[in-house]
């Protein structure tokens, strides 16, 4: 049981990376469901911040893919400068903030998601080898989930980005 735990989820810092993660995830696409601006889509919003935060600081403390910094401390890297430009406009308030937030909040549950499906990746046999090094199989798939992960999310962003900016609701 105690190796299962050590490989599938690494430890301790795995398990609080875990519970962030979904945390997060499901943080995240209910502050994308709900009307923006509202008492709700806040406490959800800072919910989620939070969340990602954890989820950020585990991710820089987990090595055990690739023994070294490897391609998901980069993605957490970005994924930290998009979480910080989505919310400091909201909390300087500062000129364009909603479209600052919106963009980039968006963007930010986006990458999750598509470190989601990276992840999953991860996790199905024959796809690393066993050195535990991932193989040229592992980035392919990888690429490609996130790139639909991605599109999807692209168009779904042209689709919905103007009506969110028309019900946000300003204090």
């Amino acid at each position: 049981m105690i190796l299962i735990f050590n490989q599938v989820i690494s430890g301790s810092i795995g398990l609080v990376h875990l519970i962030a993660s979904v945390s997060a995830l499901i943080l995240g696409t209910m502050s994308l469901s709900l009307k923006k601006g509202t008492a709700l889509h806040k406490k959800i919003g800072y919910g989620y911040a939070v969340s990602m935060i954890v989820l950020l600081i585990t991710a820089f403390m987990l090595y055990n893919l690739f023994g070294r910094w490897g391609i998901f401390h980069w993605a957490a890297l970005i994924s930290s400068l998009t979480l910080i430009a989505g919310m400091l406009p909201v909390l300087l308030r500062s000129k364009n903030y909603v479209s600052l937030h919106l963009g980039f909040m968006y963007w930010s549950v986006m990458g999750l998601y598509g470190a989601f499906t990276a992840e999953v990746l991860v996790r199905l046999p024959k796809i690393i080898i066993e050195s535990g090094i991932p193989n040229s199989t592992f980035y392919t798939m990888t690429g490609i989930a996130v790139a639909i992960t991605m599109t999807t999310g692209a168009i779904l962003f042209i689709k919905l980005s103007r009506t969110w900016q028309n019900q946000f609701i300003h204090d």
